[in-house]
């Protein structure tokens, strides 16, 4: 086989290649096979009908087309190979220039493939962060947290108000027909706390047991949706948060510690720890940013075509694909479906030029991935959509996801590689030591969001937890019911 490539432009090759049929014979032993099964001629049983009876009952033609369709993609994939600089990076277009039967099959390919990058040097890369403060009031706000989370609730006589607990009952029509997804008794709210249907908060503020308000409110999803909903609410008990003392009794309740003192400064050393792996997210964030600035990076139009294709898919997908829906979307968040197509277009080619920058560097940095880290990726992705790990892989293997995900572990790596070389320093100029946080040179951490670490984020104890009077137990845990859901989806989920 022959193959040469020409280049078309930084991010386009064609590649043309010839084949003699002497090296297509193996392809022609499997079209005769494949054809020999599907035809039936008296006399032969099923896969044993000659080669010569094949050609000459349903023409040389047939055979020849069965063996392009087979050898060529083979073929082509041999060609990438033996081109050795070429990464495809889209579908080749590919065209079958010439079958001179007996001699030879031409044909060329066109494909988007990954341009040469000039990286800057990592350890010329600077970049500052936020400084590790941690106030006295930070804590106290911690622990106001870590209060409210075991006080407990009690019913009061009076009108309801903001941060009050409410039992409500809901109901809701449109043009005199009821809504039934948004009608629900006893109800438990946080007033002021939101995401439930806009307009609540005020119309519960002020009402006392047995009182009823009723307002105009513009649904999000449903049958009704993006439609104006006459909304009536009734109060049928107001609750009051009491917050434990803070305490040295509080402490031993609250924690595994028997002072408020110490428990305190458990509050502050949790805070620090924060405050340092948001330097670590803002540092990864400002290297990559950096890098991405000072490399000249072609971008191939297919692969921007096909990323803005699927970000306008996932977003009409959350409207049924009904476009007029979506545009109705877009104009009560004061834009234009013209506003969202050049937004999508910049997201995409930034995401590209992004995705292309960190494959250079890998290569630079000759990363690879091993077995464990791939894993820890997807088990790590699996907890996030909430799917046992087995299913997860069956998912994303069968949506062709697994190589995306390798790619994804590769980057991560050589992102931490490019952070751990680039001079980091906080904004009083002082230099920033991330080696802790980001382990050694052959470990692969999972670098999360800071928010995700914050002391409220623990667990209280069992026994506070099953007691339904504490405020964990309180209904502001079930208002994320009411409101509209976020469009995130499973893997392939569309």
């Amino acid at each position: 086989m022959k193959s040469t490539v020409e280049r078309l432009s930084p991010t386009r090759v064609r590649i043309n290649v010839e084949v003699p049929f002497d090296e297509l014979k193996p392809d022609f032993d499997r079209a005769y096979k494949k054809i020999a099964q599907q035809v039936r001629v008296p006399g032969f049983r099923p896969g044993k009908v000659p080669a010569r009876i094949i050609e000459a009952r349903l023409g040389r033609g047939v055979v020849l087309e069965e063996v392009v369709n087979g050898a060529v993609p083979a073929k082509y994939t041999e060609a990438v190979s033996a081109a050795g600089e070429v990464t495809p990076i889209g579908r080749p277009d590919i065209e079958v220039t010439e079958i001179a039967d007996g001699d030879k099959l031409a044909f060329t390919a066109e494909v988007d493939v990954r341009p040469e990058i000039t990286l800057p040097e990592l350890d010329s890369v600077a970049v500052s962060v936020d400084d590790v403060e941690v106030t006295d009031a930070d804590v106290d706000e911690q622990l106001e947290n870590l209060r409210a989370r075991f006080g407990t609730l009690t019913g009061v006589e009076r009108a309801a108000g903001k941060d009050d607990f409410v039992l409500i009952d809901l109901s809701a029509s449109v043009d005199g027909k009821p809504v039934e997804e948004a009608t629900t008794t006893g109800f438990s709210y946080q007033v002021g706390q939101g995401g439930l249907i806009d307009g609540i908060d005020e119309a519960i503020e002020g009402l006392s047991a047995g009182e009823s308000a009723t307002f105009t409110s513009r649904l999000v999803a449903g049958e009704f949706a993006d439609q104006d909903a006459e909304v009536t609410v009734t109060v049928t008990a107001v609750k009051e948060r009491q917050l434990p003392e803070a305490d040295d009794e509080f402490a031993q309740l609250a924690s595994e510690f028997d002072t408020l003192e110490e428990l305190t400064a458990d509050l502050r050393e949790r805070l620090g720890r924060v405050r340092r792996m948001e330097q670590v997210t803002q540092a990864r964030d400002k290297v990559l940013d950096a890098l991405v600035e000072a490399t000249d990076v072609p971008l191939p139009e297919s692969v921007v075509a096909a990323e803005v294709e699927s970000r306008v898919h996932d977003a009409v997908h959350g409207f049924d694909h009904d476009e007029e829906r979506f545009a109705q979307f877009l104009e009560s968040q004061g834009r234009t479906r013209e506003e969202f197509d050049t937004e999508a277009k910049e997201e995409s080619e930034k995401s590209v030029r992004t995705r292309l920058v960190l494959d250079a560097l890998a290569d630079a940095e000759e990363v690879s991935v091993n077995d464990q880290e791939l894993t820890e990726r997807i088990v790590f992705q699996a907890q996030q959509y909430q799917m046992p790990p087995e299913e997860f892989v069956q998912r994303i293997q069968e949506a062709g996801q697994l190589g995306a995900i390798y790619a994804d572990v590769r980057r991560s790596k050589a992102l931490i590689q490019a952070v751990r070389a680039a001079t980091v320093t906080d904004a009083s100029g002082r230099p920033v030591d991330l080696s802790e946080l980001l382990g050694d040179d052959d470990e692969t951490p999972q670098v999360v969001d800071a928010a995700d670490e914050t002391p409220s984020d623990e667990n209280p104890s069992e026994e506070n937890a099953a007691d339904e009077n504490t405020t964990s137990e309180t209904p502001a845990d079930g208002a994320a019911a009411g409101s509209e859901a976020t469009g995130d989806k499973t893997p392939a989920g569309s």
